[in-house]
């Protein structure tokens, strides 16, 4: 098992994390641990465009669209 230091966070991303630690009753580290395994696991996960957008609309019926009626006059071109 491999291990990384993150520098520069800013301190409220830090006592977020601590806060958000102490909610699920574990140490910030493996919070941080639990945060990046699962961010890293949605990327397996994801979906391509089209198929996003297929589930997204999944069961919308198409629009009622009137016929059209008015259409414009010919245009004679010399």
């Amino acid at each position: 098992m491999s291990t990384i230091t993150v520098r520069g966070l800013d301190d409220d991303v830090i006592r977020a994390l601590k806060v958000r630690a102490a909610r699920e009753g574990r140490s910030m580290e493996a919070e941080v641990r639990g945060i990046l395994t699962a961010a890293t696991r949605s990327i397996d996960a994801e979906l391509g465009f089209g198929t996003f957008l297929s589930e997204a609309f999944n069961g919308v019926g198409a629009p009622d669209i009137p016929s059209r009626t008015d259409f414009p006059e010919s245009v004679d071109l010399p």
